[in-house]
């Protein structure tokens, strides 16, 4: 089946492009180029575990369902030659809100006021025309700041997808029928219910994600879960739990999130996972997604796989993906305290071109993990109050920092003209 579906994207892809040669839009030879860009870019994600989504194909977390318009602007991406490739996807938190404390929080220090909802708003229109097609919305939650999160829904257009991170929290059926979503992604960091009210710091923490998984299930929503394990959890059979509970839950999909150095864990530095504890946990998670024994259970979305050089590396700083954070700070991942600027004080499309540039060519390196040691001596030396770092110490981290060697992926494309 997993063939057969590769064949059916394959041959969807070229006959997609193919009438831009007879309009003239695209030369013979670029046209070819641009094939070759997504078959390599397709072979980079055939070995994730496909899942069905209505009667459409989830390849990968990041990649729209196959074969929804927004999944051809994903590849649209590709068509960009001589220039840096578009970014494709965007976190942006809609609001501080939130009644749980998470222990790993990347927002711990994320304070102050939520920024003007209409710079948001614009902010997303102007990415929507620039190629983004996956928008992931997230809080604090945002089903606690219902109207903000609707405004930002309505404003993209369904050329797009849009996924919502939440815990549950105010989420009900009228809420939901009010906004065209693709899916939530709940959090699932234990699979026992008292750990994970530990962990989140509410009693109530695991009933509110079974109430929001059962009305999404009630009103066809698809669901996913966010999984953020230590390394023992590849040990001591909690990521098996976590998949049982998973199944149970009929979630389409895991992403499972690797420990980072960011937020409330920034001094905790880089040293989560060992290079034999992620060889143990990318076995583990392969098993799942190839193994026919567990045909039935989600495919997982690992980032210690995704982020490997083989595969993308880092895409941050808008390569494939970045953030916005609800005060309005331009980050270049959700794990790396830096501000390039607010757009409550300079236009966003100044601050994501700028912010490009520094990622002009993407990296093996993790950044997140390479800085945070310096993100928080400058952090605490200057008695900040808050995160990410004010854009003159964030340019103290970024300036001349070796981001490594060039990741293969984007330099092979960069090569296909």
């Amino acid at each position: 089946m997993k063939q057969w579906i590769l064949l059916k994207v394959k041959m969807a892809v070229f006959f997609h492009y193919l009438p831009l040669v007879f309009r003239k839009e695209l030369s013979i030879q670029r046209f070819a180029a641009l094939i070759r860009r997504l078959l390599l870019f397709l072979s980079k994600i055939s070995h994730n575990k496909f899942t069905k989504i209505g009667n459409q194909v989830r390849l990968d977390l990041y990649v729209p369902n196959f074969s929804s318009k927004a999944f051809f602007v994903a590849c649209d991406k590709f068509k960009t030659f001589g220039e840096k490739l578009p970014c494709t996807g965007v976190l942006v938190s809609i609001t501080n809100a939130c009644a749980f404390r998470c222990k790993h929080c990347y927002q711990r220090f994320d304070k102050g006021a939520d920024v003007s909802l209409d710079l948001v708003v614009d902010a997303v229109k102007y990415l929507q025309k620039a190629g983004v097609c996956f928008f992931n919305i997230e809080g604090g939650d945002p089903f606690l700041k219902f109207d903000r999160l609707k405004a930002v829904c309505d404003a993209i257009s369904d050329s797009a997808e849009i996924w919502v991170n939440s815990t549950g929290y105010g989420m009900t059926r009228e809420r939901l029928s009010d906004i065209r979503i693709s899916g939530v992604m709940f959090s699932l960091h234990s699979f026992n219910a008292e750990d994970l009210n530990d962990f989140m710091g509410r009693d109530d923490a695991w009933a509110q994600m079974e109430n929001g998984v059962e009305l999404c299930h009630e009103m066809n929503i698809p669901v996913a879960f966010n999984t953020c394990l230590m390394k023992e959890a590849f040990y001591n059979g909690t990521f098996e739990k976590i998949m049982d509970t998973a199944k149970e839950k009929q979630a389409t999909l895991v992403q499972m999130i690797k420990p980072k150095p960011a937020g409330a864990w920034l001094k905790k530095g880089d040293g989560f996972f060992s290079e034999a504890d992620i060889k143990q946990a990318i076995h583990k998670i392969n098993m799942y997604n190839t193994a026919k024994k567990y045909r039935n259970y989600p495919s997982v979305s690992a980032q210690i796989i995704e982020e490997s050089p083989e595969i993308f590396g880092c895409t941050a700083g808008g390569t494939d993906r970045f953030y916005i954070n609800a005060k309005g700070d331009v980050q270049p991942c959700e794990f790396l305290n830096l501000s390039f600027g607010n757009i409550a004080e300079e236009p966003f499309e100044n601050i994501y071109d700028r912010m490009r540039k520094v990622f002009n060519t993407p990296g093996e390196c993790m950044l997140c993990e390479q800085t945070a040691g310096k993100i928080h001596r400058l952090f605490e030396e200057n008695n900040c109050e808050a995160l990410p770092l004010p854009p003159d110490l964030s340019k103290q981290v970024y300036d001349n920092w070796d981001a490594g060697a060039a990741t293969g992926l984007y330099q092979k494309v960069k090569d296909i003209q």
